[in-house]
């Protein structure tokens, strides 16, 4: 250490691992310090996939490796070091302790909790803190409220279509390339016979990651989800790798089939770039740019950039606007009153249905599914059933490498369990068996038939639609967007709505006496 007067003392947390990030900008290495810890606090809160742990530790790690090889003054702490006080606020206060600090600077956290304690600092410790920007994002959150205010719905569409003319991404002055601002009528097709789906990124795995795995199986033997085979890319040249590769080898058929599930494909054509976009190691403008580019240089067609790209500016950036309009009182939202534990195959994936058993299995090896199989499987299970959000929300965060809070919760409490009562979603995604026969294969292996309707061998989600229905009438039956299913469920026969009923109640008490379903 060359000094130990510090001007500024800047916090960078383990999901901003950026050379952009505001809290770096003018820092000076002669008279600054930057100070980077991994502590019990974060990892434990929730007890996070191992896979998820030991990605973000070694990234930590090996940015903070490029911090000092750029000058920077660098103090991290590990999490076995025996002085690690456990907490960001304790690391702060043993540095406050170590040098004469001046000021804090940290750039604005990506989690409601994490930002109440940051606001308590510069009182409790008598030193101005300032909380910078995330100017990662292309939407501040003042910016965001803006567009909301006095909005009867906040629709991502009409936000979506804001971002592609601020930014000028696939635009043809004001118009939008092709005519259309969305092209996701056309990213709907079902798998099919030999595709060929390139295999994944796979990472090299140096001496820091290594004692990073070391680590992470030591000490955390009882957290969900295998450490082995670690793949991720944790550094920024081999992040950038990762997206050049999804351009080059997976980008062309995205479009097409992105909802599509094929059993032993976690994969499929998707980016599997969120873990490095969500912790800073790439930036969204940079991989909405690479896509618009390989559109124009025909490498890719316009539904493929397209929808990659809604996902990106569109869609990452409208939940996180969400998050930030709403916390607190959001985390507790609950609309449909849902109370039922989380059953425990989504732990253990022991369970007869071929679909959940397939999503959780693959998520436990890899911290990681995609998006329909969260949406359609996963999630619209816990819908159907009812499952408490809190209970969803927890497992989503423990369980994916890219989750966060600011991403993870409108995704589930809107997106999946319509909690929030439609602030974000226009209906609730709830289907029964046809739509997953539709789009994957895995009902070809399953042990229940997906065209029976009810009866034991009945596929579960065909039942358990009605019964959600039912159960949510009073709620839901004004809902323009799915009053029509109320009106098919009234022309069915009392033999079919009591078959309904009584298949639901079975299977719900089979799932309470820990029986396999």
């Amino acid at each position: 250490m060359r000094t130990s007067i510090i001007k500024n003392l800047c916090l960078i947390l383990g999901d901003q691992l950026s050379d952009s990030l505001s809290s770096l900008n003018g820092l000076n290495p002669d008279t600054d310090l930057i100070l980077m810890c991994e502590v019990w606090d974060e990892t434990t809160y929730v007890k996070h996939h191992k896979k998820k742990i030991a990605f973000l530790l070694s990234a930590m790690r090996h940015f903070a490796e490029n911090l000092k090889d750029n000058g920077y003054q660098v103090e991290y702490t590990t999490l076995d070091n025996p002085d690690n006080t456990g907490s960001f606020r304790g690391e702060v206060q043993r540095a406050l302790q170590k040098y004469k600090v001046e000021r804090i600077v940290v750039t604005h956290p990506g989690e409601y909790r994490v930002l109440e304690d940051l606001k308590t600092w510069a009182k409790d410790f008598a030193i101005p803190v300032e909380i910078k920007e995330d100017e990662r994002f292309l939407c501040r959150s003042d910016t965001f409220k803006e567009w909301a205010k006095n909005r009867k719905q906040l629709r991502m569409e009409y936000f979506y279509r804001e971002m592609r003319k601020k930014y000028s991404i696939l635009m043809n002055g004001n118009d939008p390339l092709g005519g259309q601002w969305n092209y996701d009528t056309e990213n709907r097709k079902p798998p099919k016979q030999g595709l060929n789906i390139p295999p994944p990124y796979l990472g090299e795995i140096d001496e820091i990651t290594k004692e990073v795995l070391s680590l992470v199986s030591k000490r955390f033997q009882n957290h969900f989800g295998d450490l082995a085979p670690f793949y991720f890319a944790v550094t920024r040249r081999d992040a950038l790798q990762v997206l050049a590769q999804f351009i080059e080898q997976r980008l062309n058929y995205f479009g097409d089939y992105q909802d599509a599930m094929i059993e032993g494909e976690p994969w499929m054509y998707h980016s599997h770039i969120s873990f490095y976009l969500n912790c800073g190691l790439l930036l969204p403008i940079e991989c909405a740019q690479a896509a618009e580019k390989a559109y124009h240089q025909g490498k890719v067609p316009l539904n493929a950039a397209e929808g990659f790209i809604r996902q990106i500016i569109g869609w990452r950036e409208y939940v996180r606007g969400i998050y930030w309009l709403k916390m607190p009182d959001y985390a507790a939202e609950n609309f449909l009153e849902a109370k039922r534990s989380l059953p425990d195959f989504y732990w253990t994936a022991n369970t007869k249905m071929n679909c959940l058993h397939q999503c959780v299995t693959e998520t436990k090896k890899n911290a990681y599914a995609h998006h329909i199989q969260r949406l359609m499987v996963l999630g619209n299970f816990a819908l159907l059933a009812g499952v408490d959000p809190k209970q969803v929300n927890e497992w989503f965060l423990i369980v994916y490498a890219d989750a966060y809070e600011w991403v993870e919760m409108p995704n589930v409490s809107g997106m999946i369990l319509y909690a929030d009562g439609g602030l974000l979603a226009s209906k609730p995604y709830a289907a029964g068996g046809n739509y997953i026969n539709k789009m994957s294969d895995y009902c070809k292996k399953c042990n229940y038939k997906v065209s029976n309707k009810t009866g034991a061998q009945a596929c579960p989600f065909n039942y358990l639609y009605w019964d959600f229905l039912v159960r949510n009438r009073d709620k839901l039956e004004s809902n323009p967007r799915i009053a029509m299913m109320y009106k098919t469920y009234d022309r069915m026969g009392a033999d079919k709505q009591s078959a309904i009923n009584n298949d639901s109640a079975g299977f719900f008490q089979r799932i309470e006496a820990d029986e396999m379903v």
